[in-house]
């Protein structure tokens, strides 16, 4: 830019001393016009290359954020297999146990009903062999004096019998 405002600083007189007409003016004019599209251009390009030297390191930056990414997704993986590496196999015992459980609530019930009912049978056989004792041992009191009482009778019997002959 400052060479372009010397250009046209320096335009009022000519390379040789001598004055200036028209048309070395307009010349002069195509020349500075020319130059400042050519350091206008040769800027652009140098900002396009500039723009494509950051793209590049931003891409290449980018990648390696990516790259680096996937590693640690890996790391991670990794990280939660170490912490459980048998978490599907224990998923389904944990499962298995839950159906058991399921399973066992109402055996448990059902036991516990049966249990309530052989107590109450129990209850019932003992009394009733008690019950079966009391009248056994009144039962051979019974036949005991059924028994004496009968001997007796025949003792008299025989004692008649006799005192008749």
């Amino acid at each position: 830019m400052l060479q372009l405002h010397r250009m046209k600083n320096h335009g009022s007189v000519n390379g040789g001393g001598r004055p200036s007409t028209d048309e070395d003016q307009v010349n002069e004019d195509e020349d500075i016009s020319s130059l400042a599209i050519s350091t206008l251009q040769a800027r652009e390009e140098e900002i396009a290359r500039k723009k494509m030297e950051v793209k590049e390191r931003v891409e290449l930056q980018l990648g390696r954020a990516e790259e680096a990414t996937r590693r640690l997704a890996q790391i991670w993986e990794d990280l939660e297999e170490l912490a459980d590496p048998l978490r599907k196999e224990v998923a389904t015992v944990r499962k298995k146990i839950d159906v058991v459980i399921r399973e066992l609530k109402p055996l448990g019930q059902s036991c516990h009903k049966k249990e309530k009912e052989f107590k109450e049978a129990m209850e019932a056989f003992n009394e009733k062999s008690k019950e079966k004792a009391l009248l056994m041992a009144t039962l051979m009191e019974l036949l005991s004096e059924s028994e004496k009482s009968r001997m007796k009778k025949l003792e008299e019997l025989s004692k008649n019998a006799e005192s008749v002959h």
